[in-house]
Parts: C-alpha cells; structure tokens; sequence
C-alpha cells in the first residue's frame, strides 16, 4: 500500500511469541534477523520506535523458573529481570549496527495526564532528533494494570498510543500469525487470510475473537482494539509473521504481506 510504501516514521511492535522461545530463553537467531533489518530501515532514513514485549518471558527464562509466575509480585519481579537483559539485547544488538538505544517504560497515567503527556513527546521529539532508536515497554514493576488484562492490552493498545503520540505514519505489529484470519486459523483449515481491511466492522471483530497469541496474554481481539485506535488518528496499521522479520521490506514496500489496516482520513 502507498501508505506504507511512504511512511517516514513508524512504530514497530514486537511480541514476545517473536523474541523468546517457549521455554522463555531467547530466540537469538530471530532477535538478531529483527535487530539487523530494523538497524537497515533505519539506515533508510525512516524513524523507527520499538514497542516491545517480553520482560516477564525473559525474566522468567533468566530466573530459571519452570513456568510463567501467577502471582502479581513474582511477575514483577521476572520483568523487573527481564527487562534489564531485554535492553541489553537491543542495546548489544543495535549498537553493531552504528544505532544507538533508549528505553522509555510508561505507564497509563503518565499517558492519560496531559502534563506527563507532553514530557513524553517531548522525550521522543529529541530521540529522533539525535538519531536514537526508542524501546517502549510499559512498566510492570510498578503499574499491575497489564499483568491483570486491565491497561495497555499486552502492549498492542500501547503502540498504538505511541503512534499517536509521534505521530507516526504506520505502525507494524510483528505476531506469530501472518495476520488477521476469517477465523481461528489454529481450529478452522479452511480459515483465509484478510489482506486489507478498510472498515473494522462488526464482521472484523468477530474474525478477531479468540484468537489468541501463544505466549503473550493477548491476542488478536486486542490487536484490533489497538487498530481501531491507530486507524482512527489517521495511521495504517498492520498485523504480520514476525518469524520472518523480512517480511518489514517487503511491507514497507508496498507489497502484499499480513493484514493492513487502511487509515481514516
């Protein structure tokens, strides 16, 4: 689509079925394919900002627990982990390709209160203009909201917050599907792949309906929610395969890849 094909500042979401392996580690190989064709975009001259999961799946694999924690405060304790080794990664990660990192954990009332608000767009306003790349996640250690299903939305309503807030042009939201389906793909073989939506309507929402992502808590209804949101300020959104991170080049060049979403002028 045009709109992608000219977009000069996008907002990528990154979930964490792309960045971790089931058993919490790292997907390595992956994070390094995502990080080298974000770091070429970048060289492109688009501005990029990262919204990305992962900290309690992180966390969790470098605590060695056996599973995803239950409990509020051990939760808080994996992303509190977790997300100081996730910015190592993308720090490591990008600064081999000449591109500096910044993290920004928000939380809903810094994005609801107009003040805090402005300090953020501020913040990002400067990123860009210094040629960093921002990393958003929301912060898990002090805000339970997203834990228990209540804020953000795992991240997805967050990016697309986020696009608003920088105005961005498209935002990307990289799952472990190739996109929105007719139906569950994962229980209906005959389920088709929605290439283009113009309006999310009723049937769009239906499609939506649990249908969920493997390890992250949401899936693709809050997606839809986040595309509601983004399409709504004028941004084309679009859900792709993040097993495949070169699948951005050809999104970003206006080829048939996922589901976009048409924005509302």
């Amino acid at each position: 689509m045009q709109d992608l094909k000219n977009a000069k500042r996008v907002v990528v979401k990154v979930g964490t079925s792309t960045l971790t392996y089931s058993t919490g580690q790292v997907n390595i190989r992956r994070v390094e394919k995502l990080v080298k064709v974000l770091a070429d975009i970048a060289n492109s001259g688009v501005e990029l900002a990262v919204v990305s999961s992962g900290a309690i799946a992180v966390g969790v694999g470098k605590l060695g627990l056996r599973e995803r924690p239950r409990e509020n405060a051990i939760r808080q304790a994996a992303a509190a982990v977790g997300q100081c080794e996730l910015m190592h990664i993308y720090d490591q990660s990008f600064g081999r390709f000449n591109h500096t990192v910044a993290q920004l954990l928000l939380t809903r009332d810094v994005v609801d209160d107009p003040k805090r608000r402005q300090n953020v767009t501020n913040t990002f306003t400067q990123l860009f203009a210094m040629g960093a790349i921002p990393i958003i996640n929301e912060n898990d250690t002090v805000s339970t909201d997203e834990l228990e299903g209540e804020s953000f939305g795992d991240n997805d309503q967050l990016s697309a917050l986020v696009a608003t807030l920088i105005k961005a042009d498209a935002l990307i939201v990289l799952s472990d599907i190739d996109g929105l389906y007719t139906a569950d793909p994962q229980e209906n073989p005959d389920a088709k792949l929605i290439g283009l939506v113009e309006e999310i309507g009723e049937e769009i929402t239906d499609a939506a309906t649990g249908s969920k992502s493997n390890r992250g808590t949401g899936g693709m209804a809050t997606k839809i929610q986040a595309a509601k949101t983004a399409v709504g300020a004028g941004i084309t959104m679009a859900i792709i395969n993040g097993q495949n991170p070169e699948n951005l080049y050809t999104l970003l060049e206006g080829g048939p890849v996922g589901t976009v979403f048409k924005a509302q002028r």
